[in-house]
């Protein structure tokens, strides 16, 4: 079973309060996901696998270890998990980008695909899957299910809230996935949004609501 990670650092902890607050305008809300998901990053990339090449210093040549030049992809599930994206790049600038397009149908609350594009070495590559919320866990099983039929098998989802039920579900349905939360939540509500969650994380990012 993957394991799933729980942030308890400060920083995220104190930028996830100021998220949540209604009153946050869109543009500190963009400017936090973006923040968090780097301080995310970090850690999250602790097991990516190096490779030793030799260097010269200005002293003399010595072995050092870097990323080999195919390493990861970061997979946003859109259109909330494009926010999370930049604040990866900056930390791993080489990644290549794929892109999974899902929506959630407000009755059923089951996801449907409308988009699937990915880098064509996604097989050779870690990849992070990353949206902001965690709800039901439909959408995020639904793009990994699409990600694994491209050739993809080495994969880490990152979020911003979980809901219990979500972690569950995406458990069960991927037991070889781990999971990095910068925050549990109590419940989904009779809407399936998480309580006490941030509302729309989408409509919160882009200012359409």
């Amino acid at each position: 079973m993957g394991k799933v990670y729980v942030f308890d650092h400060p920083l995220i902890q104190h930028k996830m309060a100021l998220m949540r607050d209604k009153n946050t305008s869109t543009k500190d809300f963009r400017e936090l996901v973006n923040e968090i998901g780097l301080l995310m990053g970090y850690e999250a990339t602790r097991d990516l696998e190096l490779e030793e090449v030799e260097i010269e210093t200005p002293i003399c040549p010595t072995k050092a270890k870097m990323l080999p030049s195919i390493s990861v992809a970061i997979v946003p599930i859109l259109r909330a998990g494009l926010g999370l994206v930049d604040g990866l790049m900056s930390l791993i600038p080489n990644a290549k980008i794929g892109h999974v397009g899902l929506y959630r149908d407000p009755v059923t609350h089951e996801p449907h695909d409308y988009y699937c594009k990915m880098p064509e070495d996604l097989d050779r590559r870690k990849v992070f899957v990353v949206d902001p919320m965690l709800a039901t866990g439909g959408s995020a099983v639904a793009a990994i299910d699409f990600i694994k039929k491209q050739g993809a098998k080495n994969i880490t989802f990152m979020c911003l809230i979980a809901a219990p039920e979500g972690i569950e579900v995406l458990q069960n349905a991927h037991p070889d996935v781990d999971i990095y939360i910068a925050a549990k939540d109590d419940h989904l509500n009779e809407n399936a949004y998480i309580v006490p969650g941030l509302g729309d994380a989408g409509d919160r990012l882009f200012g359409t609501k």
